[in-house]
């Protein structure tokens, strides 16, 4: 069984930065993509930053320049580096993987989520 795993965010100050962590727990045999996705009070959840196994990173526009996702693939985690945050940022942020096994082909997991605030 996989499970997701999500640490870090909480309060911080407009211009401040937080970084989010995420660790795919359990047996696999190779994670496809990880992303993050975040979700304010009253809207959907969007996507804000994405990575691939061909090593393709995408971000959302409102975070490029901000917001930086890196990998650690021996830890089978990641991470969201948020810098230069502003009360937009304000939101559920959600941990994602589109992960294979053999017994189960691929499945998409996801964490259980972390907030974090921004106060201006």
């Amino acid at each position: 069984q996989v499970r997701l795993v999500e640490s870090g965010g909480g309060l911080v100050q407009t211009g401040g930065s937080t970084r989010l962590s995420c660790e795919a727990l359990g047996r696999f045999y190779k994670i496809n993509t990880m992303g993050w996705y975040r979700q304010a009070p009253g809207k959907q959840r969007d996507m804000v930053a994405g990575w691939t196994s061909s090593g393709r990173i995408m971000y959302e526009d409102s975070v490029k320049g901000r917001f930086t996702i890196s990998m650690d693939l021996a830890k089978s985690a990641m991470y969201l580096q948020m810098d230069d945050l502003k009360p937009e940022d304000t939101a559920d942020y959600y941990c994602t993987a589109n992960i294979y096994d053999y017994s189960t082909g691929s499945l998409t997991y996801w964490g259980q989520g972390t907030q974090v605030t921004v106060s201006s």
